[in-house]
């Protein structure tokens, strides 16, 4: 891309395939079925769905498409949410818990089948592996493997510090859970591709359109600071950047830091002898190291989560070292592309998904497992304002609460209690 670009720096941006700039929204429209607010993987994806069964869809997006998390993440699609289903079971019983399992298996397949059917570059790579430092996250893991067999019908493998040897370059690990059915992908690329789709479908894309009002009523409307959209029905799925369209669902969400470095190339003989079989990797503390190799034979190397609104000092140099935990080989390979973002968290971790009224509907709370749920998301969203709601119906039963201390405390009391699973982590 260009050096005037205005996506933020970072890997995926230098190389991804670009896509012409959208115009801004001027004036109003009044021809609109659905009006989305994101050009995001959900927002896309709800746009996609509709426009296919004759929809008349208009996408608003503040920045560019892509701009946010769908654009600068960690590129890891993994089958779950980003609670356990132990928490899902506890908030929902164990038949419900079991039927939203099988939906995030249902959106794997979707973005294998949107990757394949659109012809969308986007460098996907399967397996994944999640990996434990301490031995009571290796007898979680293991006790994992077996739930999941015998409760989700969902086939795991272990592998023992041997066997994980022989495909990852580190004795930092005990072990690895291994998925087949997760892998990882370029994400500003999928979504361009996703675009790219809906644009053909006929979806009307508006770039650098920030939404700065939502109007309830039997015809809602987004207003930006140049026009305005009426439709039948009203899509959020701005996530950690709603910014006070809808109070009531940014307080049950808190924008998260998290942050990614890419090395120099590494040419591929060096960057294979790292990750044999070319997965995605991450481990299981609450402040998690995640990485993978990139199609030109970097290592994308993600972790060090703020809590805070505020990156962490020396944030260059807490990157450098955490790679040299893990790969101590790659000492003296500099860091070439440092980025970071917001993901959106929710209280219990698990998505928050529905609707407001009758006519606006909203996904977020993905909690760091979005690549692959935010395509479901935006599916059953498009598959409720056709008329069959019962899919996301079962996401809005998840009961979830506003983060304690309102706006003016909740930040400081979260940063408090990462303090305190940060020093878990270390200690036992």
């Amino acid at each position: 891309m260009s050096q005037d670009c205005p996506y933020p720096a970072s890997w995926y941006a230098a190389s991804a395939t670009p896509l012409p700039e959208q115009p801004a929204l001027q004036g109003t429209l009044e021809d609109v079925d659905v009006c989305i607010l994101g050009a995001g993987y959900t927002g896309l994806s709800a746009a996609l769905d509709l426009a296919e069964a004759g929809y008349r869809v208009v996408v608003l997006e503040a920045q560019r498409i892509g701009w946010g998390a769908s654009g600068r993440n960690g590129g890891q699609a993994i089958v779950g949410y980003g609670c356990e289903q132990s928490t899902l079971e506890n908030l929902l019983g164990h038949e419900d818990a079991r039927k939203l399992f099988d939906l995030s298996r249902e959106g794997m397949d979707l973005l294998r089948q949107r990757i394949a059917r659109h012809g969308i570059a986007c460098d996907w790579r399967d397996g994944h592996a999640h990996v434990p430092l301490k031995p009571r996250q290796e007898r979680a893991l293991r006790a994992g493997i077996v739930e999941m067999a015998e409760r989700y019908a969902y086939p795991l493998e272990w592998w023992d510090r041997e066997r994980l040897r022989q495909e990852l370059a580190s004795d930092r690990y005990l072990g690895a859970v291994y998925d087949h059915a997760s892998g990882h992908l370029h994400p500003l690329e999928y979504c361009f591709g996703l675009a790219r789709a809906a644009m053909a479908a006929g979806v009307r894309i508006f770039e650098h359109s920030r939404v700065v009002e939502l109007v309830r009523g039997t015809r809602p409307q987004l207003r930006t600071g140049a026009g305005r959209v009426s439709a039948d029905f009203v899509v959020l799925a701005g996530n950690a950047w709603l910014r006070g369209v809808a109070p009531e669902l940014e307080s049950r969400v808190m924008p998260v830091g998290t942050y990614i470095a890419a090395t120099a190339p590494l040419g591929e003989e060096r960057a294979r002898a790292l990750i044999r079989n070319d997965m995605a990797v991450a481990d299981v503390n609450w402040a998690l190291d995640y990485f993978r190799l990139s199609r030109d034979h970097r290592l994308l190397f993600g972790g060090r989560a703020s809590y805070s609104s505020l990156p962490p000092p020396n944030l260059g140099g807490v990157m450098r070292r955490r790679i040299r935990h893990v790969f101590p080989q790659l000492a003296g390979v500099p860091v070439e592309y440092l980025w970071g973002g917001y993901v959106d968290i929710s209280l219990n971790r698990a998505p928050h998904w529905g609707r407001l009224g009758s006519n606006v509907y909203f996904a977020q709370g993905f909690s760091g497992h979005g690549v692959a749920a935010t395509g479901l998301a935006g599916r059953l969203i498009a598959e409720a304002i056709r008329g069959q709601s019962s899919r996301l119906d079962l996401f809005a039963k998840i009961p979830h609460a506003p983060f304690p201390g309102g706006r003016a405390l909740r930040t400081p009391l979260l940063v408090l209690a990462m303090a305190w699973y940060r020093l878990r982590d270390a200690l036992w």
